[in-house]
């Protein structure tokens, strides 16, 4: 496995990045904008986008991993590749995220720490219901993680 950062033709991982983000015209908001980087095993098998937002904090907008190759820690290696490439250049990752327990149980187990959440952010930004794990989102969570 090798991960790689995506220079041109990002929508070409569209189906990665549906994973992590379901509605197009939201990744549309920060594909350009976002540094990615693809993980392969022969093919794209997980996806990550980082976006630079001000005085050293950076933002994880998107994050999947092929569902055949879910449980296996690539999301964990991804996360620890992009803290230690930042590391020199910011102080800090957030990710915002919806409520689920198996979300939240993986953002903590890598070390980040919740900090806020956004009200209504899914109910008044994406066009349908979104639904993580059976669990229609409402909130968005946000976390952190000190680089």
């Amino acid at each position: 496995m090798h991960i790689e950062k995506i220079i041109e033709n990002k929508k070409t991982f569209l189906d990665l990045l549906l994973l992590g983000d379901e509605q197009e015209s939201m990744i549309d908001q920060y594909l350009d904008i976002g540094d990615m980087y693809v993980v392969y095993d022969e093919q794209p098998v997980a996806q990550c986008v980082v976006v630079y937002l001000s005085n050293g904090i950076y933002e994880l907008k998107n994050i999947s991993v092929a569902s055949e190759y879910q449980g296996k820690g690539i999301g964990s290696i991804l996360l620890d590749f992009i803290s230690n490439l930042y590391k020199s250049s910011g102080r800090k990752i957030i990710v915002g995220t919806g409520e689920t327990p198996n979300t939240i149980s993986f953002y903590q187990k890598n070390g980040f720490t919740y900090f806020k959440r956004v009200e209504n952010f899914f109910t008044d930004n994406y066009d349908h219901p979104i639904y993580e794990n059976g669990i229609k989102l409402k909130d968005m969570i946000y976390f952190s993680k000190s680089l």
